[in-house]
């Protein structure tokens, strides 16, 4: 008697820093995956998708693919939309179809930073910018569409395995004694991608739904983030200089605070824990060159 072969989890992605986190936490978990690039689906065509899930059979799909450029996608609506709300939808209409559980990311740029204090899941989204706008609106396409979805979201990534985030972009600006600008303007909740995908995927596999809120516990600038970096490396944070979204020429309106909170459950670790386990696990500064 042979073992029936697991149905695999389906990742979306294969290019972006989520998809390969997931795909790399899931191989340690022992979870049978498979990380799929545009290449093997197409996720704005509703043949090619229902194709791909009735060949691969998952039990859930987990789309990180995605329109990331919020500065392009001022002057870029259609790729943004494309990327950011067909692709989304068109994977929750064909997973609904199958009865398949479904993951889908979204953002704290859904909300206009009006709030004072964190935002929680049940806080009404009012984006400012067009990528926020696309977003949102993937979030109640979603949630319409699939009743076993999941909604994810989430902040200002970091972590070990991305040589192009914020904290080793730090790294490497002061390690070589430049000054480095950020903005001092913009609270955000910084989030560690390892944290973020062992959280979702424990969400995924308990059968949680509806929108979640995943970010390290804590709220903090840009600017004050960088110092924190440079403090753990022992770094001059003296190079830090403040700066503004507007002084930085930043295209996309950001809300000036966009912390995130959760009112279902705090899951996630302190950001300082977060950057204890980071500086564990970064690759050293020559690496990061």
């Amino acid at each position: 008697m042979t073992d029936t072969p697991a149905r695999p989890l389906l990742i979306t992605g294969a290019t972006g820093t989520l998809g390969q986190a997931f795909a790399r936490l899931a191989r340690e978990r022992g979870l049978e995956h498979v990380l799929t690039s545009r290449q093997d689906i197409e996720l704005t065509d509703e043949r090619n998708v229902q194709s791909v899930l009735e060949r691969l059979q998952p039990w859930a799909v987990l789309n990180t693919a995605g329109y990331v450029r919020v500065d392009d996608a001022e002057n870029d609506s259609v790729g943004c939309n494309r990327g950011n709300v067909q692709a989304a939808t068109t994977l929750a209409r064909a997973t609904a179809a199958m009865s398949l559980p479904y993951v889908s990311f979204s953002s704290d740029l859904v909300f206009d930073g009006a709030k004072e204090y964190p935002y929680v899941e049940s806080d009404v989204p009012a984006p400012l910018n067009c990528y926020g706008r696309c977003k949102a609106a993937s979030e109640t396409d979603v949630l319409q569409l699939n009743d076993q979805a999941l909604v994810v979201r989430t902040s200002a990534f970091f972590g070990p395995w991305d040589r192009y985030n914020f904290a080793n972009h730090v790294r490497r600006t002061l390690g070589a004694g430049d000054v480095l600008l950020a903005q001092a303007d913009e609270i955000i909740s910084p989030t560690y991608v390892p944290h973020l995908v062992h959280t979702t995927l424990d969400l995924l596999i308990d059968g949680e739904k509806g929108v979640w809120h995943l970010a390290n516990e804590g709220a903090t600038s840009w600017a004050d983030f960088a110092r924190m970096i440079a403090d753990q490396y022992n770094l001059g944070s003296a190079l830090v200089v403040d700066s503004s979204s507007e002084e930085m020429g930043l295209i996309a309106p950001r809300p000036k605070f966009c912390a995130l909170a959760s009112e279902r459950g705090s899951l996630m670790p302190t950001l300082a824990d977060a950057l204890q386990e980071y500086t564990a696990a970064a690759p050293p500064a020559e690496a990061l060159v």
